[in-house]
């Protein structure tokens, strides 16, 4: 048993089976492939939680329906469920998410990161500090927190 875990005993759910994603293209001058909501969540969900050795979809953190997505105004925003109230985690995993979808996607694309409503006991603040540019620029620059975010973000062999 893990000892010191704010969930030590977490529920895992099975992963979704991968699909085969169609490409659509834009019909412009500046033709460019257009994203969905299924690029988006293939791309964080095998981030895996800081404390625990299952992803962020096994835990239910992040799910395809938690993902909003405007192609025409190029935004992303994120929803993503701590698995407990008072998890002391949720800014470093709302970090991962960031960085991960700041490295993979166009960079038109402006990302907003939130834990959902009424799951967080420090919400508010948790959401002020995952949008904001100066305060993610601060955290990455520490590095423990960017070994730790580099962790997280680590492909896996399953």
């Amino acid at each position: 048993m893990v000892v010191g875990l704010i969930n030590a005993n977490p529920v895992v759910y099975e992963k979704k089976e991968r699909r085969v994603r169609s490409v659509q293209t834009v019909t412009d001058e500046y033709a460019e492939e257009l994203i969905d909501q299924q690029e988006i969540f293939d791309h964080i969900r095998d981030i895996k939680d800081p404390e625990h050795p299952y992803s962020l979809e096994e835990l239910k953190v992040v799910t395809e329906d938690s993902i909003e997505l405007n192609n025409k105004q190029s935004h992303v925003r994120v929803i993503f469920t701590p698995t407990v109230e008072h998890c002391s985690m949720a800014t470093v995993i709302g970090l991962c998410i960031r960085v991960k979808l700041l490295r993979s996607l166009p960079s038109r694309y402006k990302v907003d990161i939130k834990v959902a409503p009424g799951t967080h006991a420090t919400e508010a603040a948790v959401n002020k500090q995952l949008n904001d540019k100066e305060r993610v620029a601060a955290a990455l620059e520490n590095p423990n927190l960017l070994e730790m975010v580099e962790e997280c973000l680590s492909p896996t062999f399953d």
